[in-house]
């Protein structure tokens, strides 16, 4: 995978089957099944609304469906198709911030949605890898859509915040305000770079440049001692050399730097930025490098605080760590059925590309699913 895109199938099946191997042999029990998160730059999002009339005055489950249909009406390129319809709130007769309208009473039903598209090539691509490992995609979800059920409370949905997911090969951003999603955007600006810097910049191969990143990378150079001293390997049978810790974090400083202001560009662009009262969520595995909270708090001018996964017991040494929040997420969401909060409906093409509503229904199959994010 190269910013969440498949670049290489029969690389991508062999870490699918690797990974679905491990798991069972730890569950003991047989997978068929996943659900699997994706991000890259295909991704694209826009808000909508629709409006349709109520027939008998009384807001039924197929006024619901309608006055969805109706808000996702709208054009997409050929190339794209629709992954996730996101109501964020219903309107009735115009009063607004209705979050569960049946039953109410009115003559006029208008809901507000947001839509999001990935590039039909890069889904298939995904799901053609599971399908060769002999599994089922039970769904495809938006990777900051399941970060945010793994590491954002509804206090802070409630009041606006922006969750801001640092991967391997995307930034993935997700903006809630009054309980609901408003806006979604990918960045192709993550932790790979970071990694190429270090190689590029100290003259190093790649795998040693990702474990310096990992040990001893620090992201605000002031932190950084001049003191301490590391060993960089070098390319061939040169002998390594020995660096400054805060020379590793002048090299790395500058991109974490570009990043974050690559992030408060998009809230601006977002329309969002004086909304998010609650501040800022960093997480996945490239926010948790030190001094990446206090740079965000540096460049955002807000509270900025790293996000660890919760809600699943079991190991909690191991799953307390930002780099597992789209997987744990995605176990969320699909255990939940695919509910954004109980003030929000979510809708996905189904397999025959109808769009039908997730009405929380349970997996019936005790066996709960793999999760699969591309990093």
């Amino acid at each position: 995978l190269k910013r969440g895109v498949v670049i290489n199938i029969e690389s991508t099946v062999g870490s699918i089957q690797r990974a679905v191997e491990e798991a069972e042999l730890m569950a003991g029990c047989k997978i068929h099944s996943v659900t699997v998160g994706i991000s890259g730059s295909h991704i694209s999002s826009l808000n909508s609304h629709g409006i349709v009339a109520v027939r008998d005055r009384e807001v039924m489950e197929h006024d619901l469906e309608r006055v969805i249909d109706a808000a996702s009406a709208v054009a997409i390129p050929a190339d794209q198709k629709i992954l996730h319809i996101l109501a964020q709130e219903y309107l009735i007769d115009n009063q607004e911030g209705i979050k569960e309208p049946l039953g109410m009473s009115g003559v006029r039903l208008e809901a507000k949605v947001h839509l999001v598209t990935g590039a039909i090539n890069a889904i298939q691509n995904i799901e053609k890898c599971v399908r060769r490992c002999g599994l089922e995609v039970d769904g495809v979800v938006l990777e900051q859509l399941a970060s945010s059920y793994a590491v954002l409370t509804e206090d802070e949905k409630d009041l606006g915040v922006c969750m801001v997911d640092i991967g391997g090969g995307t930034t993935d951003i997700a903006i809630f305000t009054g309980g609901s999603i408003r806006h979604t955007a990918v960045i192709p600006v993550a932790g790979d770079q970071v990694t190429n810097d270090i190689a590029m910049a100290l003259r190093t191969p790649t795998q040693h440049a990702e474990q310096l990143k990992i040990k001893y990378a620090c992201a605000l150079a002031q932190l950084a001692s001049a003191d301490e001293t590391i060993k960089v390997p070098s390319v061939g049978d040169r002998p390594p050399r020995d660096l400054s810790r805060q020379a590793l974090a002048e090299v790395v400083e500058p991109r974490y730097d570009e990043l974050i202001t690559l992030v408060q560009s998009e809230i601006r662009r977002s329309g969002f930025e004086d909304l998010i009262a609650a501040g800022i969520v960093l997480t996945g595995g490239t926010a948790k490098m030190e001094g990446v909270v206090e740079l965000a708090e540096e460049i955002f001018h807000m509270p900025v605080r790293l996000a660890m996964p919760q809600g699943v017991r079991g190991m909690d040494d191991i799953l307390q760590n930002p780099i597992f929040s789209t997987g744990i997420g995605l176990l969320h969401y699909a255990s939940q059925g695919g509910q954004v909060g109980s003030a929000s409906s979510v809708r996905m093409p189904s397999k025959n590309e109808a769009l039908l509503t997730d009405n929380r229904s349970k997996k019936k199959n005790s066996i709960k699913p793999v999760v699969l994010g591309p990093g």
